[in-house]
Parts: structure tokens; C-alpha cells; sequence
């Protein structure tokens, strides 16, 4: 059952981040933050469809001030933007791949991790750059070694897989997504 809401920008409309879905069949790029506001437009329309579940996708068809993921690719975070994806993907699983632009088994890895981001369209895949800017949260997650891989379910680091170790990265994340 799809319903199509109008909403004016001047009052805000907020969806907890919990309710959110990731829907890749219709459209793969999703805002994290449902509210927004606009000057310039008379209205702002949203799409939402009920799920059986009981959840609801929100797509908007505004670009969003707020951090966005698009399904089935990696996105690249950042200090600012880290933490609030974290949060708005709720019981989502997300999985951190902290590398640097120098480290060879970082490059190696890359390309399969973004193979696992295509596959997995239920996961949040993310990639943080640990130069001079992203230091402090990569101090904040306690990076030693690069490649770091982070799992993280209801905003809580669960796992950590260190090295460009592919496959118990990807038993690490059937754990994670499983439980």
C-alpha cells in the first residue's frame, strides 16, 4: 500500500530513524534525515509505502542538507558526517572501512569491499580516509592499523576485523547481520 503526503515546508515532519528502510527497487538514493525545509518551494513531497512490517520508506524527491547513503555503493565519510549515519541507520548492520590513500593492502581490498556494498543491499557500507582531518574520530575508534574494518549494529561497534582480510570480514558481517 503506497500513500503520497504533501507537506508544507513550514511545519517539520520527522520519521524516528528506526522506521526508515532502505529500498534499492525504487530508488537507491534515500536522505537519512527525513525533515527538511525549503524557501523556495511551496511544498516538499514524500513518498512512503507501508510496509507488511510495519516500517516505512521515505524517499524525498528534494536532495537533503543532511548525510545521505546510496544503496548498493560505498559512501565516504567523514568526522562530521560519521556519527549521524551511524544514528539514522538505526538496527541497520554498518560496516566502517577505515583505510589510507598510501597503504597497498587498502587498495587491494577496495574493489571487493565495494563487490560486498553491491550484494549486501540490506548493509550500510562506509569508507573513512584516516588522514590529518578524520583523526580524531579515528582516534575515537581506536585505529592501529590500517585497513580497520568496524561493524556496527544500533550504533555500537560489535566486531572489528583488522588487515585485508576479506573473508572473515565477510563471516564477521553474516555474524552481525544474523544476530
Amino acid at each position: 500500500m503506497a500513500l503520497n503526503l504533501f507537506v508544507s515546508p513550514k511545519y517539520k515532519w520527522t520519521v524516528p530513524p528506526s522506521t526508515i528502510v532502505f529500498d534499492n527497487a525504487s530508488s537507491s538514493k534515500l536522505p537519512l534525515d527525513s525533515s527538511s525545509s525549503s524557501s523556495s518551494a511551496s511544498s516538499v513531497y514524500r513518498s512512503v509505502s507501508l510496509r507488511r512490517s510495519g516500517s516505512v520508506a521515505v524517499r524525498s524527491s528534494l536532495e537533503t542538507a543532511g548525510p545521505t547513503v546510496t544503496v548498493g555503493k560505498v559512501t565516504e565519510v567523514n568526522k562530521d558526517t560519521f556519527w549521524p549515519i551511524v544514528n539514522a541507520a538505526g538496527d541497520k548492520t554498518v560496516v566502517l572501512d577505515m583505510f589510507t590513500q598510501w597503504c597497498g593492502p587498502c587498495k587491494v581490498i577496495a574493489p571487493k569491499y565495494q563487490e560486498l556494498a553491491e550484494k549486501n543491499l540490506d548493509v550500510v557500507f562506509l569508507k573513512l580516509d584516516c588522514n590529518q582531518d578524520n583523526k580524531p574520530l579515528a582516534k575515537e575508534l581506536g585505529i592501529k592499523v590500517v585497513p580497520t574494518f568496524k561493524i556496527l549494529k544500533d550504533s555500537k561497534i560489535v566486531k572489528e576485523i583488522t588487515g585485508a582480510k576479506y573473508d572473515d570480514l565477510v563471516a564477521a558481517i553474516e555474524t552481525v547481520r544474523s544476530s
